[in-house]
């Protein structure tokens, strides 16, 4: 009974959302996926803000918005999983329709096994309902390190996903990359200062550069500024829509 309520108390704000129109990821650093995960017992909400700061043929278009929630599963000797459920709505009559993605992850935090040791983490995200349209279906791998006394973690993965649906804006096959970040605490400044910068390759709608600053309201509250640069500037959901510059406000809640 009690699963039944939560359950259906995440049907019902997801349908609220829907009428106010809310990328479906795991635990990320800006836009790529990172080697963090939400711990045992905790549901993490994100709601992300993509909006248009350009104009094409004099409209702005639409944004993107996402909500999303992951929770993390039991730990199994050093290995950590999350899974989570993300609704979007990219202001597409026909994607608006499927708004539905799930993705999982599991991996090893840094310094688990051995002082040193690096963070890793596989999983799948973007994995869509509809095929041929939404089912994205993205495989990557990630490593993570930080840094000694300059405190700052580099990450570096590699995707690829459905060829069917991840395309330039030719048509030609645009499935995987690279992609990379480097993120770090500002302590100089603020404990609940966070700057970080990341690039995910391909010339497909996913492709892009990204620069963000994030502060800690509380200890489950915090709220990422960013600004994201595409690789592809006419591919835009494999539509002939642009896909012009972005602002995004991303805020992340811990329960």
């Amino acid at each position: 009974m009690k699963k039944l309520k939560q359950i259906s108390i995440i049907i019902t704000i997801m349908c609220v959302l829907k009428v106010i129109n809310i990328n479906a990821t795991p635990s990320t650093q800006i836009w790529v996926p990172s080697t963090d995960f939400q711990g045992f017992k905790t549901i993490h909400l994100g709601i992300d803000n993509f909006t248009r700061i350009e104009n094409v043929d004099n409209t702005r278009g639409a944004g993107m918005y996402d909500f999303g929630l992951t929770t993390g599963l039991p730990t199994f000797w050093k290995i950590q999983s999350e899974v989570g459920i993300d609704y979007v709505s990219m202001g597409d009559p026909i994607y608006d329709k499927h708004p539905f993605y799930f993705n999982l992850k599991l991996g090893i935090p840094e310094d688990s096994l051995f002082s040193g040791f690096p963070g890793l983490a596989v999983g799948a995200y973007n994995l869509g309902l509809k095929g041929g349209l939404t089912n994205y279906n993205i495989l990557y791998g990630v490593v993570a390190k930080t840094i000694p006394i300059i405190g700052a973690r580099l990450s570096l993965g590699y995707y690829s996903g459905n060829d069917k649906v991840l395309t330039d804006d030719k048509g030609n096959v645009a499935k995987g990359g690279l992609f990379a970040s480097i993120d770090r605490v500002i302590p100089e400044i603020s404990d609940k200062l966070w700057l970080c910068i990341d690039y995910q390759g391909g010339n497909n709608y996913l492709g892009s550069l990204n620069f963000a600053f994030s502060w800690s309201f509380s200890s489950n509250v915090a709220v990422i500024f960013g600004y994201c640069i595409y690789n592809d500037k006419n591919t835009l959901y494999n539509s002939k829509d642009k896909n012009v510059n972005s602002f995004t406000t991303q805020l992340d809640i811990n329960f």
